[in-house]
């Protein structure tokens, strides 16, 4: 993972302060890409606790088109519940636990104009299959429409697909990026994602490119991700998956085994698989 430790040291040096909404205060630059090979191994960073548990169930749960927290919680999983609170529901109008029009929703069950629903997903699933040179193979989870709506408005909001010779990659472009937390579980989500999605359209995984815009550490992340910068990574686990699943809505947390995961020694693992 030295392209997430390049990430680091990169907006250490280069950091602007900023505000934000937490008031917490942050350093900031605008935009960065990385890439990960699934050839080199799973992007699942060695240099620090990794809830990979919480990370499947948030993409299946996302994969259900379920905006409801209860889901997660019934799993044991929870990193959306201090926005699915009793008060916050309450601010949105919202029934209790639900998260409203978040992606879920907007990857399974968009609203059309004129009545009726679009499943994103299984429309992009199908148009890898039939027409696997479309430049339209696109999932977005950012309505302006709906944005106010939520607690949390879409971060990881528009991502495509990309097919050439039989391999798949997927690019991912993330508005706004928490560079200690949010990123390296974003990293390992929709790394997943897109060998799920190989998988069940019979292409080879092969590329996860991931462009940050907002892309900010927290003044009180600041000590952590200089710790980081201090441990070595470790070659890369893998990941693999039930061969027997055709269908993408088909995936069960059992459906995924981790292998060769050997962390740095500090780090005691949340394997979790």
């Amino acid at each position: 993972m030295k392209q997430y430790l390049d990430l680091l040291k990169h907006v250490l040096e280069n950091g602007e302060k900023k505000g934000d909404p937490q008031g917490v205060g942050n350093i900031a630059v605008c935009g960065y890409q990385m890439r990960f090979k699934m050839d080199d191994g799973f992007p699942l960073m060695t240099t620090k606790k990794m809830p990979l548990k919480s990370i499947i169930y948030e993409l299946l749960w996302f994969l259900r088109g379920d905006t409801n927290a209860k889901y997660l919680q019934d799993h044991g999983v929870t990193i959306w519940d201090e926005w699915a609170t009793p008060e916050a529901c309450a601010k949105y109008n919202l029934p209790p636990g639900e998260l409203g029009p978040i992606y879920g929703e907007k990857w399974r069950h968009w609203k059309k104009r004129e009545g009726g629903e679009i499943d994103q997903i299984a429309d992009v699933i199908e148009e890898i299959k039939k027409n696997p040179d479309s430049r339209r193979l696109v999932v977005t989870s950012w309505d302006p429409e709906d944005v106010d709506k939520v607690f949390v408005a879409p971060c990881h909001c528009f991502f495509k697909f990309f097919v050439a010779q039989g391999k798949l990659s997927l690019h991912l472009f993330q508005r706004s990026c928490d560079v200690f937390l949010g990123v390296p579980f974003n990293i390992a989500s929709y790394s997943l994602l897109l060998m799920m999605a190989a998988q069940v359209t019979g292409l080879k995984a092969k590329d996860f490119v991931h462009t940050l815009s907002d892309t900010h550490l927290y003044l009180n992340h600041i000590e952590q991700a200089k710790l980081q910068l201090t441990r070595e990574s470790r070659p890369l686990p893998k990941i693999t998956l039930n061969p027997k699943i055709k269908n993408i809505f088909d995936f069960d947390y059992e459906d995924f085994k981790l292998e060769n995961y050997n962390p740095h020694p500090s780090i005691k693992a949340e394997i979790g698989v």
